[in-house]
């Protein structure tokens, strides 16, 4: 019997990928051979999908190839994919293709950027009549090395963040014109992402160290967030919102990955680890288990930001800080695809990050990062943790009325904490001097039990404050915080009762 090969019918554009389409070929149409056209859309709106008919129309319009760079093999092999569906035959360029003495039978290629600069720097010719170069993740600074084999060719990049992630080499150098496809808050409106719910848990992140590319350093991340107050913190997050949700769990060390997989597992939460160092074989056998395991939970390391698609996945928790705005949507992405029963996910924020960079489906201005990147890059950013500690608890003026006869010397936790600890006392000797501070001053002001009583209820909130305000410095949960608070309330209360009866 002769074999048949059934083709898959092509996916159809959506609307507005109908109209990114239409304004980047009209744009390429316009545009000298050696101009650059760099297009933004966000993390699942289909940018494989728009570059894919753009190829298709611009091998028809100019009968000449294209290739498509990325630096992901997971995204190569997606691409051809994509392309063959479109019509397009192709070849994938990896480590095992050594030559091509026979291009004819392809209009398009896909090549991972080191292997074909490797195959470029020992033959220049190496791929023939390219007329357009579709670069994948275009922020990707990676790309540019090879750019110049390429002359009089057009250049297509395609980002969800047109931010380079190298601010000595800013996008607006390669590229000439920015095109902005649909914002994240419209493609949540018509339905085609998920609306994000962010939970942020408080993190005192001043233990992180900037390196010399302006992230934080991994090692100061794996010293805090393997801590096992911070382990508590990520599991009391998941258990509140993850639970029972097939989930990603970002960090930004090996290390603090291990040590989160070994946390759920003390649990029998279905979850395994994967980082970069993994094999190919291994890496797909993980990611399967992932696809075929209900609720399963996957901890990863700088892996999983791209190239990796898994509709189902509904919670997402950093579990790491980052200043690459890039990085941070490339994560959150990871949760927005829409399935028939899936509008929404959970991202849980363990790192600050949606207080540095704004929620995720706040519109960005990305014209204006494309000229001013600077800006974003160079962000001068402190913790709100920090502000929130430079000042104690404001007590309203007819409480404070009814202490008159107390030191007027606010108790500032955050000077407090700083201080026992460079005096290498215990953290908890805080709490003990905020309940010598507020046991002095109720005595100080009351003449009775009763009225003692009643000025302890006046202090309720401020012991609250003070409670959560030292739970910020120590990293604490909640539920330890909670804690924390009876067992202060407990105690002063015994005290004023003991001095006051006597």
């Amino acid at each position: 019997m002769e074999e048949t090969t059934v083709l898959t019918e092509p996916k159809k554009l959506y609307p507005y990928q109908e109209n990114a389409v239409n304004a980047i070929f009209m744009k390429l149409l316009d545009l000298p051979p050696s101009a650059n056209i760099l297009f933004q859309l966000p993390t699942g709106g289909g940018k494989t999908i728009i570059f894919s008919e753009i190829a298709k129309r611009y091998i028809s319009k100019f009968k000449r190839k294209i290739l498509i760079l990325t630096h992901r093999i997971e995204l190569g092999k997606q691409t051809s994919e994509v392309l063959s569906e479109a019509g397009i035959s192709n070849k994938v360029i990896n480590s095992e293709v050594k030559q091509l003495p026979s291009q004819s039978q392809y209009q398009g290629f896909i090549a991972l950027v080191e292997t074909l600069n490797n195959r470029l720097q020992e033959n220049e010719q190496f791929l023939e009549d390219i007329g357009l170069v579709i670069v994948d993740e275009a922020h990707n600074n990676s790309f540019r090395k090879i750019f110049h084999y390429f002359e009089n060719v057009n250049i297509l990049g395609v980002t969800a963040t047109p931010l380079s992630s190298n601010k000595k080499l800013p996008l607006y150098q390669t590229y000439s014109t920015l095109i902005v496809g649909e914002s994240i808050p419209d493609l949540i409106s018509q339905g085609y992402l998920c609306e994000g719910q962010t939970r942020v848990f408080d993190v005192n992140l001043s233990s992180l160290r900037i390196g010399t590319n302006g992230e934080f350093t991994v090692g100061s991340h794996e010293q805090l967030y393997t801590q096992a107050i911070m382990q508590g913190k990520l599991l009391e997050a998941y258990e509140e919102f993850g639970k029972g949700k097939k989930t990603l769990i970002f960090n930004a060390g090996i290390l603090t990955s291990r040590v989160v997989c070994e946390t759920f597992r003390k649990k029998n939460i279905p979850i395994r680890h994967l980082d970069s160092t993994f094999s190919d074989k291994d890496r797909v056998e993980t990611l399967e288990w992932f696809r075929n395991t209900k609720d399963a939970v996957l901890t990863s390391v700088s892996i999983l930001t791209t190239g990796f698609d898994e509709p189902e996945v509904e919670t997402i928790i950093l579990n790491r800080a980052t200043k690459s705005l890039t990085l941070y949507h490339q994560m959150i992405g990871r949760g927005s695809r829409v399935l028939p029963n899936k509008k929404t996910f959970s991202i849980i924020d363990l790192g600050n990050n949606s207080r540095r960079f704004n929620l995720w489906q706040y519109p960005i201005d990305w014209k204006h990062v494309f000229v001013a990147p600077h800006l974003y890059l160079e962000q001068k950013y402190k913790d709100e943790w920090d502000y929130e500690l430079e000042n104690d608890y404001d007590m309203p003026p007819e409480i404070k009325e009814r202490f008159l006869n107390s030191s007027a010397e606010a108790f500032i936790v955050r000077d407090q904490y700083t201080k026992v600890v460079r005096q290498g006392l215990r953290p908890q000797t805080v709490i003990e001097y905020s309940l010598d501070d507020h046991f002095n001053r109720i005595k100080d002001n009351a003449g009775s039990l009763d009225e003692a009583l009643e000025l302890f209820n006046l202090l309720t909130e401020e012991m609250k404050f003070r409670i959560n305000q030292f739970g910020k410095c120590i990293n604490s949960t909640k539920n330890h915080n909670d804690y924390q608070y009876q067992l202060y309330n407990g105690k002063l209360r015994r005290r004023l009762m003991n001095y006051f009866v006597e």
